[in-house]
């Protein structure tokens, strides 16, 4: 596949056709020493966050106070289960993702995003700085519709931002959450395993800013 074409996400009857069976992962969390698989704790939170390349995506969230685990997966296509090399293939339509689970007690939504819209290019397509291809688009998959409306307020907020730093346009897609699917154990807090590992994140250098109340009345 040339790279042009890896930029275009495939129709539903291109997709590979993966597979039943999750993939195994150890269910410990390399640095946190919590669990990858639910159930979570009670009171606890969830969002799935797309960023470019998960390994140095998820190091952000694990180092983020108030996150209680972290996962690489898959997320936002067809194929059910696939592996690492069918979703850079681009025939999955997944994009390469963390889920953070987080105690919003302690870090808000927006905390969260204020991370996620720091840490790369959202305005960027298909790719992430020399990391080329829909695997690498920047997404969001909300928990809930509650979720999702403070993550296009947010959005709306950091494109304001942007626009006046003179970036483009988002190109995040927003979306309820579908099925999230764990990424091989290797992939797994790649970055505490390979500690001079591949990290390709790189912001605008804008900062978002944190939501405010609305006044009433």
């Amino acid at each position: 596949m040339g790279w042009q074409q890896k930029l275009h996400l495939p129709e539903k009857n291109q997709a590979l056709p993966g597979r039943d069976a999750q993939m195994p992962v150890h269910n410990r969390h390399f640095v946190n020493d919590t669990p990858l698989l639910p159930p979570f704790p009670a009171g606890t939170s969830e969002i799935v966050l797309g960023l470019g390349c998960f390994w140095g995506a998820e190091r952000r969230f694990w180092q983020t106070p108030g996150v209680y685990t972290t996962a690489a997966g898959y997320a936002g296509g067809y194929t059910p289960n696939p592996g690492y090399e069918e979703v850079c293939s681009g025939l999955t339509g997944h994009s390469e993702v963390v889920k953070v689970v987080f105690d919003p007690s302690t870090v808000s939504v927006d905390d969260i995003l204020k991370v996620f819209w720091e840490a790369h290019d959202p305005t960027s397509g298909m790719r992430q700085g020399n990391d080329v291809g829909t695997q690498y688009r920047s997404a969001i998959y909300a928990a809930d519709e509650a979720q999702l409306k403070i993550v296009l307020a947010s959005r709306d907020r950091y494109q304001q931002a942007l626009t006046a730093a003179g970036h483009g346009q988002i190109t995040t897609e927003i979306a309820l959450a579908g099925p999230f699917y764990y990424a091989e154990d290797v992939h797994q807090q790649y970055l505490a395993k390979v500690p001079n590992g591949y990290c390709g994140l790189a912001g605008t250098g804008v900062s978002c800013p944190i939501g405010l109340v609305e006044a009433t009345g």
